[in-house]
């Protein structure tokens, strides 16, 4: 692809998943094969997006057709058309500054902060041998794989392609998967305290009122 298009940049591509990667993980600091799994999903997904974002546009070549007749006169190989809910909406001036790309800047903060003050009280009950009930875990038993999911949410909202909107359904199932082993895993290592703890904490939706512990 051109590269006046926005597209075939492919150091673009590693460089930019490489950040949000590696951003990731220095929040999580995967030491298990949850962990590993999590953070892997994770990955897949950015890397799926940015590939779309600037490498090859399949998400627009396979709407070409469609885009052309429901927007006249859209440069289908247009780095600009890539911004799916600009065209779908009708919306002129920058893509970057549309209500949906600005509300996706907000659900990304919102997951990386999540991952960041979920990494701390984990890291701190870890080294201490107790229980992580703090924090994001007074809410949520599974605030990573919440973050992770915030981020996913704001980037489909930022630019939805195909291939993201196929992974995320099934990054949700891996998610819930990965949080019920986690589970068996923490019950077996604090048995009543952690089944005590799971009863007042939900595991991915928190509660409007929190429950006394």
């Amino acid at each position: 692809m051109s590269a006046e298009y926005g597209y075939g940049l492919w150091w673009l591509v590693a460089l930019n998943s490489l950040v949000f990667i590696v951003f990731a993980a220095s929040f999580v600091q995967p030491k298990t094969k949850l962990d590993w799994r999590a953070l892997g999903g994770f990955s897949a997904f950015v890397v799926a997006m940015f590939t779309e974002m600037y490498g090859f546009p399949l998400t627009i070549f396979l709407l070409s057709g469609w885009l052309g007749e429901r927007v006249p006169g859209q440069q289908s190989l247009d780095h600009l058309s890539g911004h799916l809910w600009q065209e779908l909406f009708g919306w002129e001036g920058d893509p970057h500054l549309n209500p949906l790309h600005l509300l996706s800047n907000v659900v990304i903060g919102v997951g990386l902060y999540l991952l960041y003050r979920a990494w701390r009280v984990l890291y701190t009950a870890q080294r201490e041998g107790r229980l992580a009930t703090t924090g994001p875990y007074a809410r949520l038993r599974h605030p990573q794989y919440v973050g992770f999911l915030a981020v996913m949410v704001g980037f489909l909202l930022q630019s939805p392609t195909v291939l993201t909107l196929l992974m995320f359904p099934v990054l949700v199932v891996v998610y819930w998967r990965l949080g019920r082993k986690e589970e068996q895993v923490l019950t077996r290592q604090f048995g009543t305290a952690y089944q005590d703890y799971a009863r007042r904490v939900p595991r991915f939706v928190p509660r409007l009122r929190r429950q006394a512990a």
